[in-house]
């Protein structure tokens, strides 16, 4: 194996963070994929290797692209690795949406439940979108 591959860069996966290992690197990868860091077509790491890369087991590495093949994010050639898919980024960014959504409705159930009116719950919106110009 050559030394010059790329290594996969996702950051810290860790027992005490949120979420089982493999579904915190399905996140990450598909983050990776959604803001272009990870293009269509780019051979991401072994199962062996990116377990090794992460000091997880190749159980959870496997579990994890399993779930992303289950979704078309990533897809497995015999022989020759596993690649992004050309639908990865458009499916990836859906999954970012939906929680972006869930999230929202959550942020909105809350401030309902402490008062908050539609009007206002409209003006706090708009204050935290000027907030990321």
């Amino acid at each position: 194996m050559s030394n010059d591959r790329k290594k996969l860069l996702l950051g810290p996966i860790s027992p005490a963070a949120d979420g089982a290992l493999y579904q915190q690197i399905v996140d990450r990868i598909k983050c990776e994929i959604s803001e272009g860091r990870l293009k269509p077509g780019v051979v991401l790491p072994s199962f062996r290797q990116l377990a090794e890369d992460l000091l997880v087991s190749v159980i959870t590495v496997k579990r994890a692209y399993e779930e992303l093949e289950r979704e078309g994010i990533i897809f497995r050639r015999q022989g020759l690795g596993t690649f992004v898919s050309e639908l990865g980024h458009d499916r990836s960014c859906e999954t970012k949406l939906d929680t972006a959504k869930n999230l929202l409705r959550e942020g909105f159930r809350e401030a309902a439940e402490a008062g908050l009116k539609p009007a206002e719950l409209s003006e706090l919106a708009r204050q935290i979108l000027k907030e990321k110009k």
